[in-house]
């Protein structure tokens, strides 16, 4: 049929006794591979989750082609090249795309005679058929490598699918309902706008007053829960750093990685070069490159580039202007292999042991954590001031402020890589908003109100810290708005949010996304209080009275010397001590933060789901600390 030539016999011959042959046998009896070799493999199959055939190419015992030949006498069939002869688009209509998806096979040619069915796995077109049952017509299945299936199955029913992926996530707990550039926010906004001001003309100090009491409750909020996290550093201690050594046997399951990819020129050699270090077993590891349709330059890096066996690309077909990473997550998620389901960046750099990590804390964890959270650091940390505190700030939210969630037991805003999922809960909740740039804080949320947990774990993920402003700028402004839609997705009915997550929790929630958002936008108000720090008078005395504007000050003089004890006890380790000196600096770096805050409340009234992108590659990278 073929070049493959993998023919062997007429479809739908059935093997002598019903029984199809072992296809290890198979490959010892053509001269494939020797019996050692054989046992070898069969061993390794004892304690890890994988087909044989994937098992013995993982080793390098045999190619693909061999195992595909023998699965195709195994199963009294054919093989084929989708590449050099691929279904018709009218094949779509003889099976659903549900279907396909599940039992990793795609409609490939019809005769009067049957529908020729293109699969990797005899046993998986078994599954089909009785799934049909009765429905089904006459069908032969045909043998075809498992990634043109998925391509092809991408080419056949992309449309619907990607359709399906933007609106997976319920209504309810979804902004999609946010239309872009409304007009009805717009009135909104500038009506506050004109109150303000009018507030402003008729009674300055009053309306002074009330932005400074804003500024400053917020500031406690933050302030409180960052006090607390620092105090559970110290009470509860840091858990010792434990080695990956799987201790418990238990069998290996199959782990697929989502990358996402967007106008990336140089990124892919390097990301293979990275990824090639896990030592966790490749026959086990089904690395997924997404990348949107219309991306050109990416697709060229990628075509430019040599994929190993374990990595895939997977192509995300447009929907319109909407073109985020949890679309495009959602899509991919659909072709995963693998019952847990992780996220790497582009340019990220995972510990070799990473993944032994986490399939060993799933396996001993209890049913309802289903995300462990990675931590993050960064490798360019010394490539100017910037960055130096881009990793400052990131050291105190890993090492200090999300473990202090975690033991308080409130609701962790995940971060968007290093995050690992079971895959049966991630589909239960619909995946990722497709519409939320700031998809995993809105996950981590969604997570916590449908009972389930999040873990941190103790693995780091490096990658390249933003180390110029106003790309800084732009990707702190996305988090920002992301935070903000995310806050007003999960207010719509403040009661039932309450009765998800509990009242400590709802509290937490308040000071995580609104009084975090408030302390960026509200910061010019807060520097006033250096003017009492210096002696000078401050603007609301003459309203509130010097007591109360000196405790306001006291207050802020605190939260400064708070996140300056915590800053350096963040960088106090061994690869962060370069940084301690530039700790003190911090004070100047934040208000960058302000500008993204104003940016981001422009965005959420004009263009709520523009996902501004980070551009990676920027700085070279340094060898790890």
């Amino acid at each position: 049929m073929n070049d493959l030539d993998l023919s062997l016999t007429r479809p739908g011959r059935a093997p002598p006794g019903g029984r199809h042959p072992p296809l290890g046998q198979l490959l010892v009896d053509t001269g494939k591979i020797g019996p050692r070799d054989l046992m070898h493999a069969l061993g390794l199959q004892g304690h890890i989750d994988a087909p044989l055939g994937d098992i013995m190419v993982a080793e390098g015992l045999v190619s693909r082609r061999d195992v595909l030949g023998a699965l195709a006498q195994q199963a009294r069939s054919e093989g084929a090249d989708l590449e050099l002869s691929p279904p018709a688009p009218d094949m779509a209509g003889h099976l659903p795309a549900a279907l396909c998806l599940r039992y990793g096979v795609v409609p490939w040619r019809e005769d009067a005679r049957a529908l020729y069915v293109a699969t990797s796995s005899p046993a998986a077109f078994t599954s089909l058929r009785q799934a049909l049952g009765s429905r089904s017509r006459q069908m032969f299945p045909v043998i075809v490598d498992e990634v043109q299936i998925q391509s092809h199955i991408s080419r056949l029913y992309g449309r619907e699918l990607a359709g399906k992926a933007a609106v997976r996530v319920p209504a309810t707990e979804s902004c999609r309902g946010w239309s872009t550039g409304s007009t009805r926010r717009t009135i909104i906004a500038l009506g506050l706008l004109a109150i303000t001001g009018v507030a402003a003309f008729q009674a300055p100090a009053w309306t002074l007053t009330a932005a400074v009491l804003w500024a400053v409750i917020t500031l406690a909020m933050v302030t409180t829960l960052k006090a607390a996290a620092f105090v559970t550093h110290f009470t509860k201690g840091r858990s010792a750093r434990t080695a990956a050594i799987i201790t418990t046997p238990f069998r290996l399951p199959r782990v697929s990685v989502l990358v996402p990819l967007l106008k990336e020129k140089e990124i892919a050699a390097q990301l293979i070069a990275r990824l090639s270090g896990l030592t966790y077993p490749k026959s086990l590891l089904n690395v997924v490159l997404v990348l949107e349709e219309n991306d050109r330059l990416t697709r060229e890096t990628i075509a430019r580039t040599e994929l190993p066996e374990w990595m895939s690309v997977i192509e995300v077909p447009g929907a319109g202007d909407l073109t985020t990473k949890p679309r495009a997550l959602n899509y991919a998620l659909d072709f995963c292999r693998g019952s847990i389901v992780g996220i790497w960046d582009a340019e990220d750099w995972p510990e070799a042991d990473q993944i032994e990590r986490v399939v060993s804390r799933f396996n001993d964890a209890p049913e309802d954590v289903v995300c462990l959270q990675g931590v993050l650091d960064y490798y360019n940390s010394r490539a100017n001031w910037l960055a130096r505190c881009f990793t400052i700030e990131y050291a105190t939210w890993w090492r200090m402020v999300m473990p202090g969630l975690a033991r308080l037991g409130l609701v962790l805003p995940l971060g968007g890589t290093t995050l690992f999922f079971r895959r049966d809960a991630l589909e239960r909740l619909g995946g990722w908003d497709a519409h939320n740039v700031t998809e995993d804080a809105d996950l981590g949320v969604r997570l916590a109100r449908h009972g389930y947990r999040t873990e941190l774990i103790d693995t780091v993920t490096h990658e390249e810290a933003t180390s110029r402003a106003w790309p800084w700028i732009r990707q702190r402004s996305r988090w920002l708005k992301g935070f903000m839609i995310t806050y007003c997705v999960h207010m719509r009915r403040p009661r039932q949010l309450i009765r998800d997550v509990g009242f400590v929790r709802f509290l937490g929630l308040q000071t995580i996304f609104l009084a975090a958002f408030s302390q960026f936008a509200m910061a010019p108000v807060l520097w006033t209080f250096w003017l009492s720090a210096a002696g000078l008078p401050h603007a609301v005395a003459g309203t509130l009275g010097s007591a109360a504007v000196w405790s306001m000050a006291g207050l802020f003089i605190f939260s400064e010397v708070l996140s300056l004890a915590m800053g350096l006890v963040a960088v106090s380790g061994r690869g962060h001590r370069h940084l301690m000196a530039f700790v003190p600096t911090m004070m100047f770096y934040y208000p960058l933060g302000t500008v993204a805050a104003y940016k981001a409340l422009w965005e959420m009234l004009r263009s709520p789901f523009f996902w501004d992108k980070t551009q990676h590659g920027v700085t070279r990278q340094t060898d790890l600390p």
